[in-house]
């Protein structure tokens, strides 16, 4: 069993990728898998349904945004 306290959901590399690169992983896997708030309704309910697109659960509102997160700099 892996000891997953340090790198969480990117122990399922195992040690193919070395600690640097799954760490990086991990912090953009945790933005893009987070709920953002809708900006029609105002509920927290927004979700990546692919690439670049995002969908509020709620209230149905698609609209297209960054990669990882709903919105760019």
């Amino acid at each position: 069993m892996a000891r997953t306290k340090k790198i969480k959901q990117a122990a399922r590399f195992g040690a193919r990728c070395g600690l640097r690169v799954r760490r990086a992983w991990l912090e953009i896997d945790v933005l893009q898998r987070q709920k953002y708030v809708c900006k029609k309704c105002g509920k927290r309910t927004v979700k990546r349904i692919g690439s670049g697109i995002w969908e509020c659960k709620h209230c149905g509102y698609k609209f297209a945004g960054g990669c990882y997160v709903p919105s760019t700099t």
